[in-house]
């Protein structure tokens, strides 16, 4: 079973779950927000979606909305993909960005989808993780950044890995202001958004099973590694060694980051 599958359509009233294969009610299913009722398994969210779920009704701005992705190396293909994506998704690039009320508790947010390019890290992906960190760092109120990515994106070369220092740098301008920063790893969260970022925030919470870590499976074979711990690079397993501090079910997401940008920003609205 691939981790991380799509659930698979049976019909207009079902849906099969992509891990453990059982035949689910869609209702239902939708209903326990795309989390499988026999295996807890946690299907991946478009943007959209994570949004309406976490935040308060009609409280999200999008912001940044006019950044779009260009082809600075002329790489083969690169703007046809890049086409495809913004027509599978219907986004410009794979993060949204902007405001939202968290229990009326004003916070600035991003949002990545890894329906657009595996959730893929470039110039305009990095300038809207900047963009948020920094207004949350101007107000003063919490960043959120839910995170799913599979690293860094080839096609924009040394300009895509720039980013990975520059998200670094707009965390700092949120620490030196006293603005939380709150990161969620959603499944996957891997390369270079793990490395910078993603794992530098001041609380890191992740979703059940996520897969997290720096290189994948193809590549850890490619370097001869054959022996790994159970449960390696499972949200899980990252949670026992330290390099996160908590594992939350998506049904307890929301109260949870309430809780802690209310305690972290000091009750400031």
């Amino acid at each position: 079973m691939r981790l991380g599958a799509k659930p698979r359509a049976t019909g207009d009233a079902f849906i099969q779950c992509a891990h453990c294969r059982k035949t689910l009610f869609r209702r239902e299913f939708e209903q326990n927000l795309d989390v499988c009722t026999h295996c807890n398994h946690h299907h991946r969210l478009g943007a959209a979606k994570r949004i309406e779920i976490t935040f308060d009704p009609e409280t999200f701005i999008e912001l940044d909305q006019d950044l779009r992705s260009v082809d600075p190396l002329l790489f083969p293909d690169y703007r046809q993909k890049l086409a495809d994506a913004e027509t599978k998704t219907g986004m410009n690039d794979s993060i949204v960005s902007g405001m939202a009320k968290l229990n009326d508790q004003e916070v600035s947010i991003a949002v990545s989808n890894f329906a657009f390019m595996g959730g893929s890290m470039g110039s305009v992906a990095g300038e809207k993780i900047t963009r948020t960190l920094e207004r949350a760092a101007d107000s003063r109120i919490p960043a959120i950044v839910f995170c799913t990515s599979g690293g860094a994106r080839m096609q924009e070369g040394l300009l895509s890995l720039m980013q990975m220092a520059k998200t670094t740098a707009a965390v700092e301008r949120c620490r030196a202001a006293g603005a939380p920063y709150i990161a969620v790893f959603t499944d996957p969260t891997m390369a270079g958004v793990l490395a910078s970022y993603a794992s530098v925030a001041d609380v890191i919470l992740a979703e059940p099973k996520s897969l997290i870590g720096f290189a994948g499976a193809r590549v850890s074979k490619q370097a001869q590694v054959t022996k790994v711990p159970d449960g390696f690079q499972t949200a899980e397993f990252v949670a026992k060694v330290g390099m996160l501090d908590r594992v939350v079910h998506r049904r307890d997401l929301r109260r949870t980051l309430s809780s802690l940008c209310r305690m972290l920003a000091g009750g400031r609205k």
